[in-house]
């Protein structure tokens, strides 16, 4: 399959890995904490807080907030939104993502 990287012959000028549920994932600098679960096949990262159901992106631009996800010990973060750093811890988030902070 054909990327549009591929098709540029860009690269990015630095790669690095972040974790998400305890899962080491390569980040290409600039991406968005959603772009570096996409490209790892993850697509559900969130559950509802009424159901339980999945939920990962859905308007891709923050304008929705079914992408959210608990980033270095913080709820309620947009990954579309945010972009991932070198080191962040990513965890899947259950609920309102406020059972840490006592909420």
């Amino acid at each position: 399959m054909t990327t549009p990287r591929d098709l540029v012959g860009g690269a990015p000028h630095r790669t690095y890995t972040l974790t998400f549920d305890d899962r080491e994932l390569p980040v290409a600098e600039g991406q968005s904490i959603a772009a570096v679960l996409w490209s790892a096949g993850i697509v559900s990262w969130r559950t509802s807080r009424t159901t339980g159901a999945p939920r990962g992106a859905f308007c891709g631009i923050g304008q929705c907030f079914d992408c959210l996800v608990t980033v270095n010990g913080r709820p309620n973060k947009r990954a579309c939104l945010v972009p991932a750093r070198p080191g962040d811890t990513v965890t899947t988030q259950e609920g309102t993502g406020r059972a840490a902070l006592g909420c």
